[in-house]
């Protein structure tokens, strides 16, 4: 286990660029692979998730090699099904974005789960597939859980789901309908949550010619059949779930810094980070494909985030709280219960420790702040946000904290602790970049 350690900064300053879009690398991986041709992935994140996708894209008869920082995707043509068991590591949307993938190859194919993934919602998806006539089944092998996915195809038609569990079964079938026999329906039964990640997977569809229709109010998707996905070049942007943990930093130590490579006019919900910080009463400028953070001298405002659209901001949010004057309410979290941790429970927990006034619900956090917040060990539950949100909230705290387990940043954002340190951070431990 890899601790980093971080101190009281009391000033940042300067500026690092947002790594690129885990959620956008994804979602052009699986589309560059199912296309009749060869595509270009500028700028691709490189993470433990990313490479999640891309082992299963492989696995599928997809070709990737890596040249100069560019991935270039050569599509299966036809998929064929995985001559061994693909890992997903601890990658949901890995996970859920390729198993309706596997059905449309002619051959089985086999999905082992790592530890979190084995507790995170799966079976809705699986019911869905079934109704739109693929044969797929949660099993156990040697005590790992898998699931088995035969192959031959997808007879297309109608289904139904609730799109309060997870977009990630939305995107999945996104990605997979296309090629059915004959049209799908999709309905949600509840209000879609996340609707940006869907926003996105659309785009990315969109720009390899598939056309998906998705009625207004997000409850009805309308996927003509027999789709051909063509070849396209990309650039990733930057991740702004990731970038919001930066400009946190910024707000917590009340600094001057610019966070790169942000374009606020990608899908991603997560920019709500932006105006978020605004509400607050920080001083934040969009400068083109930067975000400034101006030094501020008084404490942030309590704020009530509504965190349905946006469930990744809620531990950086958290933290934010703990720094404003006020009663900060985080609600409609229900969602986080099933990530790589009980998030919910974990950043109450942990920010606890460190003296934060923090109660929890079922689905919702409340913070009363300014909180004295002091250094301590912190566990971040083997969870990639849980660990960024806990050192940013440790640049405001007195003394030091030790961050267990900080190698579960890989997940998403390796290099984190190297820009806090580029930024003027008081960080140091394991060289997560190297």
């Amino acid at each position: 286990m890899t601790e980093v350690k971080v101190r009281k900064t009391d000033n940042l300053q300067g500026e690092v660029a947002a790594p690129p879009s885990k959620a956008y690398t994804q979602r052009m991986l699986v589309a560059a692979a199912l296309s009749l041709g060869t595509s270009k992935i500028t700028e691709p994140l490189h993470s433990e998730d990313t490479e999640a996708t891309l082992r299963a894209i492989k696995a599928l008869g997809a070709k990737a090699t890596a040249d100069e920082g560019n991935w270039t995707v050569t599509g299966a043509n036809p998929l064929s099904g995985a001559k061994e068991p693909i890992n997903c590591g601890e990658s949901g949307a890995t996970l859920r974005f390729m198993i309706p993938v596997a059905a449309l190859a002619a051959e089985p194919s086999v999905f082992l789960l790592g530890s979190s993934l084995e507790q995170r919602p799966l079976e809705p998806l699986l019911e869905s597939l079934r109704q739109l006539g693929a044969e797929v089944s949660i099993q156990k092998r040697a005590g790992k859980v898998v699931v088995q996915v035969k192959g031959g195809g997808l007879a297309g038609g109608k289904t139904a789901m609730r799109g309060d569990v997870s977009s990630q079964f939305v995107s999945g079938l996104m990605f997979a309908c296309p090629k059915a026999q004959a049209d799908t329906g999709i309905t949600l039964t509840t209000p879609l949550e996340s609707k940006g990640y869907v926003q996105m997977t659309q785009e990315v569809l969109a720009q390899h010619g598939v056309k998906v229709s998705i009625s207004q109010d997000f409850r009805c998707l309308h996927i003509p059949s027999n789709q051909v996905y063509q070849p396209r070049d990309h650039r990733v942007p930057g991740d702004f779930s990731s970038a919001a943990f930066l400009l946190a930093a910024a707000a917590v130590t009340r600094s001057r810094v610019h966070v790169g490579n942000l374009d606020c006019q990608t899908a991603q919900g997560d920019k709500a980070i932006v105006g978020i910080l605004k509400r607050m009463g920080a001083d934040v400028h969009v400068r083109g494909n930067r975000i400034e953070v101006a030094e501020c001298s008084g404490l942030l405002n309590a704020v009530d985030v509504d965190a349905k659209d946006i469930p990744d901001l809620v531990p950086v949010c958290a933290v934010l709280a703990c720094y404003a004057r006020g009663i900060s309410v985080l609600h409609d979290a229900q969602r986080l219960r099933y990530k790589e941790s009980d998030r919910l429970l974990s950043i109450c927990m942990e920010l606890k420790k460190m003296g934060a006034g923090i109660t929890m619900t079922e689905s919702s956090l409340t913070v009363k702040g300014p909180c004295a917040l002091r250094g301590c060990t912190v566990d971040p539950h083997s969870d990639h946000r849980i660990a960024m949100a806990c050192a940013v909230a440790a640049l405001g705290a007195e003394g030091e904290t030790t961050i267990q387990d900080a190698e579960c940043v890989r997940k998403s954002y390796p290099s984190f602790f190297d820009d806090l340190r580029v930024l003027g951070a008081d960080v140091s431990g394991w060289e997560l970049d190297r």
